[in-house]
């Protein structure tokens, strides 16, 4: 009997990666039974007009350091080295042909960018290509897809509500960690020591 594997795929700019990532990854890989989760740094969303902070090498090589203890972790340079600009559709369609055997391919985002779904570059074909998980911290409302039902359609709205994981509750974003490294306050109690190393060595985000 072939069992499917499950692989997550993590994408953002992680401009920089803090332990709320890791943090919601492990805890998305745990609900979903992932065997691998692979962080995907974008060079740039294509809906932000502004570029990360750090650059697309520093970005991946913070995103290394900061998952080397953990095996069912990985990182893929495949969006850095696309032509701008990069869709999440074409991600996964990436993965799905280097990926061999049975695999169900979910993709992590988070519950504040529920809204912006709609702008998403073929959006119904991301849907019906993989299982769009949709991350929202414990304590609050499940995210509602209602108001999404006219666009996609009952199935895909079912689909998204069965594919909802909650996470723990990190209050620490990377703009939060960007400004506090640029006022020289202290950011070490939400960076892995290695990437706040690699921060302090680069003389990043001053």
């Amino acid at each position: 009997m072939v069992t499917s594997k499950r692989i997550a795929l993590f994408g953002g700019t992680f401009d920089p990666v803090h332990i709320g990532h890791t943090m919601v990854a492990s805890a998305a890989a745990e609900h979903i039974g992932a065997d691998k989760v692979i962080f995907v740094p974008a060079r740039r969303s294509p809906l932000k007009d502004s570029l990360p902070g750090a650059s697309d090498i520093d970005r991946f090589n913070m995103i290394s350091l900061a998952i080397d203890d953990d095996k069912n972790f990985e990182v893929s340079d495949c969006e850095l080295k696309r032509e701008y600009p990069s869709y999440t559709i074409d991600t996964i369609r990436h993965f799905r042909s280097e990926l061999s055997g049975e695999v169900s391919i979910y993709w992590l985002i988070g519950a504040d960018g529920i809204g912006e779904l709609s702008r998403w570059y073929k959006v119904e074909e991301l849907i019906d290509e993989c299982s769009l998980s949709v991350m929202y911290r414990a304590g609050f409302e499940k995210p509602d897809f209602e108001k999404f039902l006219p666009l996609w359609g009952r199935r895909r709205i079912e689909k998204l509500r069965e594919n909802i994981i909650p996470t723990p509750l990190v209050d620490i974003s990377s703009t939060q960690v960007r400004q506090r490294l640029a006022a020289g306050l202290g950011v070490a109690q939400v960076l892995n020591p290695q990437v706040l190393r690699y921060i302090q060595e680069k003389n990043l985000y001053r």
